[in-house]
């Protein structure tokens, strides 16, 4: 023989807002109802009318994470039902916020009937006067991540059952609303028990008596609030180049921003090398212009969007990285680089006939080097042994000397470049980038440089009249200094 489980909703308020057909259901039962709380105004009435509960609310003490303990209920109450029938009741509308009836219903090993119950929305809607045609989320207290939260539009936290829960949605609203936010507690809504009370975000978990029947209301947060959002950075950049926007980004083109994304790439480096976090973070808005700008140009163009340029990077880099989105192993960094190698050439196809295609025209010459020995060295073309990558040093250099003493001026470039492509490959074997090893010599020298300036205005002295073993001193105590 098999058994069903009956699952019952008890509405959001009292018992007068509970449908007769429900009300029968239960009353007409002689068995033990379960359900997943005891503390719902609809059970204490039956409870004087005879009908006995059985609850989980012990699940709750027992389990620290929600999910084990939807689990837990779920699992007990199947269990339950291979031998008898089964009646569990939940708050409100069974459909609504209730995950442990999800639960039953995925699993087939047992009949499950919803028997409805009235959703407490309507009222909900109802006690804050809101449309939520204008837009709305539901979101679950107990589970939800910041990231799924769109201050746009108006937002409910339901199953907020304690101050704990009622701590943790606080939280999570404070890293992006202030703290005189104003929020709205609505507890039984739509019962003649309804309370509601407008505070302010700092004081959610400490304002009123919370209940399983609390929920928290956010309403929609000005632009002006929102400047840490991308979809505000993105309304923010498509006002600049609109009818009414700014003369100068409105005749921007890919071409005319080339010169900005280089020079913005390159103050974020400085920021870097200076271990800069605030310059960091500014250098990094600086470059996600950029990328705004031309996402912004291609979309007035009508070619693409910056959806596309997301989606795009997004594929690839789950695509690149098989090691964690799919079942390929990897041992080491070195494996993870093979890989990333071999994707990327299964992507790109045979759109490119040399190993040395992709190598962009526009990188400064020490790193178009390194990045064109890098690839060559991938297929063997490179030395193996440092030993022979310096043996050509060495013999590049005398060659620079020989050309030097021919006063060749032409041969003396190319000599010296040779000697600089050789050592942007000694740069490759050690794994250094060149570009960046140069610029932080080139920070080094400018700060030492600037001490040597200081130094000698504070003695009030001029950098001409000044011997160079003076400010070969100087360099010295820079180098001391740091």
């Amino acid at each position: 023989m098999s058994y069903k489980i009956d699952i019952i909703g008890l509405g959001a308020g009292d018992i007068d807002q509970l449908p007769l057909g429900i009300y029968k259901k239960l009353t007409d039962s002689k068995q033990i109802v379960y359900t997943r709380t005891i503390d719902h105004p609809v059970i204490q009435s039956l409870q004087l009318e005879g009908i006995t509960f059985e609850s989980f609310d012990e699940n709750y003490e027992i389990e620290e994470q929600f999910s084990d303990v939807y689990q837990g209920i779920a699992d007990s109450l199947l269990l339950k039902a291979k031998s008898q029938h089964v009646i569990y009741t939940v708050p409100g509308h069974p459909m609504l916020a209730e995950k442990t009836v999800q639960l039953l219903l995925e699993q087939n090993e047992i009949e499950v009937e919803i028997a409805g119950g009235q959703s407490y929305l309507d009222d909900m809607f109802t006690a804050l006067k809101i449309d939520p045609i204008d837009g709305f989320q539901f979101i679950d207290g107990t589970s939800f991540d910041r990231s799924m939260l769109e201050y746009r539009y108006h937002i409910i936290f339901c199953q907020v059952y304690d101050r704990f829960i009622a701590s943790n949605v606080k939280l999570a609203l404070l890293e992006d609303l202030p703290a005189d936010y104003e929020v709205t507690i609505v507890e039984a809504a739509g019962s003649k028990n309804e309370v509601i009370k407008t505070v302010p975000l700092v004081e959610l978990d400490h304002s009123i008596e919370i209940s399983n029947l609390t929920s928290v209301y956010v309403p929609p947060a000005p632009s002006t609030l929102l400047n840490h959002t991308f979809n505000r950075l993105r309304d923010v950049i498509a006002t600049l180049r609109g009818p009414n926007g700014c003369p100068w980004d409105q005749v921007q083109t890919h071409e005319t921003l080339r010169e900005y994304a280089i020079e913005e790439v390159y103050e974020l480096i400085d920021a870097i090398d200076n271990e800069d976090d605030e310059n960091i973070v500014e250098e990094l808005g600086d470059v996600l212009l950029q990328v705004m700008l031309h996402s912004q140009i291609g979309e007035d163009n009508g070619y693409f969007t910056v959806d596309d340029i997301i989606r795009t990077i997004t594929a690839k880099m789950i695509h690149r990285h098989p090691h964690v989105f799919a079942n390929t192993s990897v041992e080491s960094v070195d494996d993870v680089y093979k890989n990333w190698d071999e994707l990327k050439k299964e992507e790109k196809g045979t759109k490119r006939k040399s190993i040395l295609d992709g190598v962009p025209k526009q990188l400064p010459s020490l790193s178009k080097a390194y990045k064109l020995q890098k690839k060559a060295a991938k297929v063997g073309f490179g030395w193996e042994n440092a030993s022979d990558i310096w043996g050509k040093l060495d013999e590049e250099l005398l060659e620079v000397k020989e050309a030097i003493q021919t006063e060749d001026k032409l041969e003396i470039e190319k000599e010296l470049g040779d000697v600089l492509f050789v050592l942007a490959n000694i740069s490759r074997y050690y794994k250094i980038n060149p570009e960046v090893a140069l610029n932080r010599t080139n920070q080094k020298f400018m700060t030492r440089f600037f001490y040597i300036e200081d130094q000698l205005s504070e003695q009030q002295k001029e950098l001409k009249t000044t011997s160079l073993e003076e400010m070969d001193d100087l360099w010295n105590q820079a180098k001391e200094r740091e």
